[in-house]
C-alpha cells in the first residue's frame, strides 16, 4: 500500500512539471518600449501603438480574457493604468499591434475598452515624468472563468481589476520599460 501511495504522489509531481504554464509573449516587447509604444500628448511625442500580444496554455474552464497595462513607478501613490480591454472572446490568443486604437477595428469583437488614467478609452502609451528613472509597464492577461464582465466602458480601471481578479483562473505578465 505504501508504495502504491508513493507512486501515486510521484506521478502526480511529474503530471504537474510536464503541465504547461498559462504565457504571454510579444514580437513587440523586448525588455524596452520603443517610441511606437509611447503616448502621444501629455508632453510625450511617441506613437501610441499597442504592441502585438498573443497567450498560449490558457487553463481549462476559460471563458474570456483581459489585458491590462499597469505601471506601479507613476508618481501618484497608485500607479497609473495605460489600457484595460476586457471581455475577449476565449477564441482569441493574440491581439495585433494597434488593437488598442478604437478606430482600428483590431480589437476583437465583443470586446471592451475601458477608459485608462489618461481618461479616455483604449490604449494610452507610456509617458513617465522627464528625468525620473525608467518605469516598469507590465502587460497582463487574465484568462477569466466568466464570459462576460457587465460594466461600461466608462468603468474605472480600478472596478474593472476588482472583477478580473474575483474571475481570474490564471494571469501570465511581461515587464518593459521606459525612460525620458
Amino acid at each position: 500500500m505504501k508504495k502504491i501511495l508513493t507512486l501515486t504522489i510521484l506521478s502526480l509531481f511529474a503530471f504537474a512539471a510536464n503541465a504547461q504554464e498559462f504565457t504571454l509573449t510579444s514580437t513587440d516587447l523586448q525588455g524596452q518600449l520603443t517610441t511606437k509604444q509611447v503616448f502621444s500628448g501629455f508632453g510625450c511625442t511617441g506613437d501610441n501603438i499597442s504592441p502585438q500580444l498573443a497567450w498560449i496554455n490558457a487553463p481549462e474552464g476559460t471563458k474570456s480574457y483581459a489585458i491590462t497595462l499597469y505601471d506601479p513607478d507613476a508618481p501618484t501613490g497608485s500607479g497609473w493604468w495605460h489600457w484595460v480591454m476586457f471581455n475577449i472572446p476565449n477564441s482569441t490568443s493574440e491581439l495585433k499591434a494597434n488593437a488598442g486604437n478604437l478606430e482600428s477595428g483590431l480589437a476583437p469583437s465583443g470586446s471592451v475598452q475601458s477608459i485608462t488614467s489618461f481618461g479616455q478609452q483604449g490604449f494610452g502609451g507610456a509617458c513617465p515624468p522627464e528625468g525620473d528613472k525608467p518605469h516598469a509597464y507590465i502587460f497582463t492577461v487574465y484568462a477569466l472563468d466568466i464570459e462576460k464582465i457587465d460594466l461600461q466602458p466608462n468603468a474605472p480601471p480600478a472596478m474593472v481589476g476588482y472583477f478580473l481578479n474575483a474571475h481570474a483562473l490564471a494571469k501570465a505578465s511581461i515587464i518593459s520599460y521606459y525612460g525620458r
